[in-house]
């Protein structure tokens, strides 16, 4: 199995943290490449990381069916639940922590542009999506397990990019069983070993 990967990637990390909690870290090869290079294309026509080669020779891309790829190989504990509302509160979880990842990344490149008052309020946009999921995060944070599934994995990895990429914005204030959930779980190997960097 091969990875196109970038170690500041949310999204890749996401699946190495998933392949590190079903036990097929040491499995993957990484392939680091820039979104920009044309060696990329023939992996993933959007070139976007993380694409991902199996080893039957299958390209697959987007990081949820990378994870539900890695989900099915392999005898460890699955990280997507049977079908029912175990399922469904997991996928929607993976779907939150996406969010605050689709809306953190666009919204840091922005930033960075000269502001006028259309980019202000698209970075307003953004910073109120992540702000209200995770005020929804608080609110479940209470019944989170131990990155036992694909949602508090992906949950797990969302806050540690806010961490990492917007660091001048603590999410911690007013939410204090997030915090105290994510401050258990950073220590553990998913996370642990897939610190951001760059």
């Amino acid at each position: 199995m091969k990875i196109a990967y970038s170690a500041a990637s949310p999204y890749v990390r996401k699946v190495m943290a998933c392949a590190i909690a079903r036990g097929l870290n040491d499995k993957i090869e990484r392939w680091t490449v820039g979104t920009t290079d044309p060696a990329l294309l023939p992996f993933n026509p959007l070139s976007k990381v993380p694409s991902f080669v199996t080893d039957d020779g299958l390209m697959l891309y987007d990081s949820p069916v990378i994870c539900e790829y890695l989900d099915s190989v392999g005898s460890a504990a699955k990280l997507f639940p049977a079908a029912g509302a175990a399922r469904w509160n997991a996928l929607r979880q993976q779907a939150l922590g996406d969010g605050i990842m689709d809306a953190s990344q666009p919204r840091r490149r922005e930033i960075a542009l000269p502001q006028d008052d259309g980019r202000k309020a698209y970075i307003e946009l953004q910073r109120g999506k992540v702000s209200r999921a995770i005020d929804t995060l608080e609110k479940e944070a209470a019944s989170f397990g131990e990155l036992k599934t694909i949602g508090e994995i992906t949950v797990g990895c969302a806050l540690g990019y806010l961490d990492f990429r917007f660091a001048n914005e603590p999410w911690r204030p007013g939410h204090p069983q997030l915090e105290a959930w994510y401050a258990k779980v950073v220590k553990l190997p998913p996370l642990a070993e897939t610190m951001p960097k760059g």
